[in-house]
């Protein structure tokens, strides 16, 4: 698929939409798209291939596109597989392209290509190609999300290529808003690396940016300012919407019966926002999402040998490695006999920066029975008076 984004820059990625999962773990409902572009200048520049299941495809596009051209660079932002299974093939087609890179690249480029890394031209911060009147001015941006990242800018479109910064899950041409699956990617793809990603944003500030072009979603224009607000307060790692997200796994029900009874409870209080998930049969991507997305957290699951059930402590791990902190977290846990939830729970909080557990925590003993729901509405109340 062509698009025109400018005169001299078009769109020349791949559409999947049959893929239903990404990198083996994150569940795609409207497909994927594999990003790449193409800049027709007195040089020629291609930024960047795409993924092996795209890459007859993708190579189509940029021979439409191209016109009978012959590209000069290979622009290689991010090596991941899913942005480089397409280098062998262009670099055996036309045998005088250079490929450019960052140094981190170009250190584990053999890793992923059979092309000589004599072909290759490595980049520093700040360093320039000139294309013709256009000029691209390249920018590191390690660990968003590997090391090897980097980021150009086109001055004479005001056009940031970002690699991964800025993507989401979906097509191109998915009927949603950008936010929803943006902010599901960022968390669980670039989330664990807020430092690195404040480091961009301060990069991109000192430019002018009229289109960012990202190697998964949409190209941005019109929403650029909103984009970037939400991944400010996303990279900070502060709540994106004062309210509470409810983080359930019940065994026989009991437990997912309280989860309800305190969700119908925070929303008859008054609380802003409430949002409920059953970790045992919910995305475990989107509720690591919500987990950053709101103030407050409660964690309700049964207790389990002698620790806490499965699905809350593999959810634990997940907000463990993507780094959550700086929240408000309350605990409930089931038990029939010997109660060890709320402590297993509250052990694996410890790990975690910027975590403040609320005194108040419910241990319910098998059934919600009036005397819990009382508690619970107890909880609420405690709930609210910080969110």
């Amino acid at each position: 698929m062509e698009v025109r984004i400018t005169d001299d820059i078009r769109y020349i990625g791949v559409n999947d939409y049959d893929v239903d999962l990404f990198e083996g773990q994150y569940m795609l409902e409207n497909g994927m798209a594999y990003n790449s572009y193409l800049i027709l200048d007195e040089k020629v520049a291609v930024m960047d291939t795409a993924d092996k299941i795209a890459v007859d495809r993708w190579f189509a596009n940029l021979e439409a596109a191209l016109d009978g051209r012959t590209p000069d660079y290979l622009i290689v932002h991010h090596l991941e597989p899913d942005h480089s299974a397409g280098i062998d093939a262009l670099c055996e087609k036309y045998h005088g392209l250079q490929i450019v890179c960052s140094d981190g690249a170009l250190r584990m480029f053999p890793n992923f290509c059979d092309t000589p890394v004599s072909r290759v031209k490595s980049v520093k911060e700040g360093d320039t190609l000139c294309l013709g009147a256009h000029t691209l001015t390249f920018y590191m941006a390690p660990m968003i999300h590997w090391p090897e990242v980097m980021v150009s800018y086109d001055s004479k479109d005001k056009v940031l290529f970002s690699a991964d910064a800025f993507g989401k899950f979906g097509t191109v041409d998915a009927d949603e808003g950008w936010s929803c699956e943006a902010r599901r990617y960022y968390f669980n793809i670039v989330g664990k690396y807020g430092k690195q990603v404040e480091n961009l944003l301060k990069k991109a500030e000192n430019l002018d940016i009229d289109f960012i072009c990202p190697l998964h979603g949409p190209v941005l224009s019109e929403t650029i300012p909103e984009v970037m607000k939400l991944y400010k307060t996303w990279s900070a790692y502060e709540p994106e919407d004062r309210g509470v997200f409810i983080a359930c796994a019940s065994i026989h029900g009991n437990t997912l019966e309280a989860a309800e009874y305190l969700k119908e409870a925070l929303e008859n209080k008054g609380c802003p926002r409430v949002a409920f998930a059953d970790l045992t049969r919910d995305d475990i991507a989107e509720c690591v999402e919500d987990a950053f997305r709101h103030s407050h957290l409660v964690l309700m699951a049964s207790s389990y040998d002698a620790g806490v059930f499965a699905p809350m402590s593999d959810y634990l791990h997940h907000l463990i490695t993507k780094t959550f902190r700086n929240r408000t977290v309350a605990l409930v846990e089931n038990t029939s006999w010997a109660p060890s939830a709320i402590k297993t729970m509250k052990a694996e909080l410890e790990k975690m920066q910027g975590i403040t557990v609320l005194d108040k925590t419910v241990s319910i003993k098998t059934r919600v029975t009036d005397a819990v729901k009382a508690e619970l509405d107890e909880l609420a109340e405690e709930l609210l008076k910080t969110v």
